[in-house]
């Protein structure tokens, strides 16, 4: 497949058409991810547990790509009946945006069992079971992209939100075999993992509010503190973590799969 540029146009991504499921697509990495993918022509349903915020966003995106279709499934996609309404609110899945907010922050000596299996729950056997029940039909029909937003704390752990660090850690290494499979990689279904650094969300300023509890410092402080340490000097946008998602769903990124996509403005300082 050759690619064509053209001055003063933007690649076509060639997914216009396709059908996407987006998981916590609400507010956002995950509406950033469904704007971002609504906006190269693709369809999607969008799910949240939040039905008000839901419903608000699937009319931006409606006003913002009037010739897309966009369904609103509200619902909690880390439950069995969850994903069943959301899997049967989507036509077939083309493309499949893993996501679900993380487990809260803490010390590991507070969390019980419970806490352990919620998190695992959530953030590995939720991704699996939507895995599970889409990669087949995706290889049937040729064409497949599955994102799953997880975080940079797989590259390098945050201590305080433990719970994170080890039920995403467990999905990072199942998807590591599963998207090398040949009878998914041979069919043109992609796997790979998006791991998001410092983004200015609710659920970093949720994080930043518990570690600061726990300093005596405002939350305001520390993310000043952190955003510094950050070689871009700046906290990421939603809008830029979903160009990266809908850059690997795109037909240009076919021949990759099974990687950790790390968004972090540099942060991280290893070389690997």
């Amino acid at each position: 497949m050759a690619l064509i540029f053209s001055e003063g146009k933007d690649m076509d991504l060639g997914i216009k058409g396709r059908w996407a499921l987006v998981c916590a697509a609400s507010k956002g990495l995950g509406k950033g991810c469904a704007v971002a993918l609504a906006g190269e022509g693709v369809n999607v349903v969008i799910t949240a547990r939040g039905t008000d915020a839901l419903e608000a966003t699937a009319n931006e995106i409606r006003a913002a790509f009037p010739s897309v279709q966009v369904i609103a499934v509200a619902g909690d996609i880390t439950t069995p009946e969850g994903r069943r309404t959301a899997l049967a609110a989507c036509p077939q899945v083309d493309i499949l945006v893993n996501n679900a907010g993380g487990p809260p922050p803490g010390d590991f000596r507070d969390w019980d069992r419970d806490a352990w299996l919620k998190a695992i729950d959530a953030n590995m056997l939720a991704p699996i079971e939507l895995i599970k029940a889409t990669v087949d039909g995706m290889a049937a029909r040729g064409f497949g992209r599955v994102v799953n937003i997880t975080s940079g704390a797989v590259k390098a752990p945050i201590d305080i939100l433990g719970l994170s660090n080890g039920a995403r850690s467990g999905l990072t290494g199942f998807v590591a075999g599963l998207a090398r499979q040949p009878r998914l990689a041979s069919a043109n279904v992609t796997i790979n993992n998006l791991l998001p650094g410092w983004f200015d969300t609710d659920r970093v300023r949720t994080t930043m509010q518990a570690a600061a509890a726990k300093t005596g410092q405002s939350a305001e402080a520390m993310i000043e503190k952190r955003r510094a340490g950050i070689p871009a000097q700046r906290m990421g946008r939603a809008d830029e973590f979903g160009a990266m998602c809908a850059f690997l769903c795109s037909a240009q990124a076919a021949y990759l799969t099974g990687q950790n996509i790390l968004l972090d403005g540099g942060a991280y300082p290893g070389t690997f």
